[in-house]
């Protein structure tokens, strides 16, 4: 019997996606046949991209944006659909479609030109192109939410045409999926209330072969000796909570260091530099660059205690689980958690291993760090909890085993 054939679709890099190259390789690993369809339009994470794509087990193909007539017709039909969907009136789904995203077109193009048994569509905008591929091949659709993307909006009134936009797409194609999964228990329940879809978690979790190989921490990147806080997501930039923690740690009596790593969105480093320099750690602050996805618990080992600064604004925020929290575990670290609904809850399976904070707070963020890190014993307790909870539990070549069998399922 021939192997079943699985079509991933992103409209991002493949090095900005772990969770797509998670699924790839224990998709290939379980003796399916897989394609990756992902974008390919920034310089900075091209460069990631080359050093992942050539060892692929799988095969691949990049959306480029195209040469810049095609790209500039794309995007004025992008404005003419938005404007029509500012009327608050869609007419019909190509509306929304081009609307939401000028590369959904090409990612559709590029996924239907080989046939597959199943396309999974990664983030909203290849999901009208999954959608399109599995109808050409009389092929089943799936969509893996790792967000709850009108949740990534706030309720203004600026934001009424980009959730109409994004309502329609989900509420048309949502229905038509056989596979459904969540990056969150929360995401999938928002799911379930506003549309009425069963969606699977699957935790973002990261494979044992990703670990430290060792429990002593390693210089790394890490700037100075003093106690380092880490924190990492593919953009540094506003509205990630790290405003708060540098309030916090001009107010702590333990002189520490803070390092971030992502790429850092224009002009945003000097407003984060500015306001470091104003609570007095201007000298503590740390920029890294962006790397791998296979090398991230290595480097966050590296570190003291690792950083989940979600809020509860806008919606999706509140009810995700980061990779980075599984990083840190993975790692070894504890990890301060502000106080999300999904955070919360997900602490009680932590134990110590979680600083709950309500990270608006400052003076009580800075007391929590301060506490832990004045106790060398402690702190290196909770280390060794962080990966006992990592490699026993939280890990992708457990996790994996359930997201294979979804798939297999779906597949009968």
């Amino acid at each position: 019997m021939s192997r079943k054939r699985v079509c991933l679709v992103s409209p991002g890099h493949v090095s900005c996606n772990p969770r797509l190259l998670k699924e790839a390789n224990a998709l290939h690993d379980a003796g399916f046949h897989v394609r990756v369809v992902a974008g390919n339009y920034s310089a900075e994470a091209r460069l990631l991209d080359e050093s992942i794509l050539p060892q692929a087990p799988w095969s691949w193909t990049q959306v480029t944006l195209g040469a810049k007539p095609t790209y500039l017709m794309r995007r004025l039909w992008q404005e003419l659909a938005r404007r029509v969907a500012t009327t608050g009136w869609i007419p019909h789904l190509s509306v929304a479609i081009w609307a939401h995203s000028s590369m959904s077109a090409k990612l559709a193009k590029a996924a239907a030109a080989e046939s597959a048994d199943l396309y999974i569509a990664h983030c909203l905008a290849a999901l009208p192109a999954a959608a399109f591929a599995a109808q050409k091949h009389h092929a089943k659709l799936g969509f893996d939410a790792e967000d709850f993307h009108i949740g990534e909006l706030t309720d203004t009134p600026a934001n009424q045409t980009e959730i109409r936009v994004r309502d329609r797409i989900e509420r048309t194609l949502l229905l038509r999926c056989q596979h459904l999964t969540a990056a969150s228990p929360g995401i999938a329940t928002a799911y379930a209330k506003r549309y009425g879809v069963n969606m699977e978690p699957i935790l973002n979790v990261f494979p044992l072969a990703e670990a430290p190989a060792t429990t002593e921490r390693q210089q790394g990147d890490r700037v100075g000796s003093e106690p380092s806080l880490y924190w990492f997501s593919q953009t540094i930039g506003p509205g990630r909570g790290l405003e708060s923690i540098l309030h916090a740690i001009g107010q702590m009596q333990t002189p520490v260091r803070l390092h971030l790593r992502g790429i850092l969105i224009p002009g945003y480093s000097e407003q984060l530099m500015q306001l470091a320099q104003e609570v007095g750690v201007g000298d503590r602050l740390h920029f890294l660059p962006p790397a791998p996805p296979d090398q991230m618990a290595r480097l966050a080992a590296c570190h003291d205690i690792g950083l989940s600064l979600e809020l509860i604004q806008p919606r999706n925020r509140a009810i995700c689980l980061t990779n980075k929290i599984f990083v840190y575990l993975l790692a070894g670290l504890p990890i301060l958690m502000s106080l999300t609904p999904a955070q919360q809850e997900f602490a009680k399976q932590l134990g110590e291993v979680a600083l709950l904070v309500n990270i608006n707070d400052s003076a009580a963020v800075a007391v929590a760090l301060d506490s832990l890190l004045s106790n060398p014993a402690k702190l290196q307790f909770v280390r060794n909890q962080a990966r006992k909870l990592g490699k026993g539990i939280y890990n992708w070549d457990l996790e994996q085993q359930h997201f294979v069998k979804f798939v297999e399922e779906v597949l009968q």
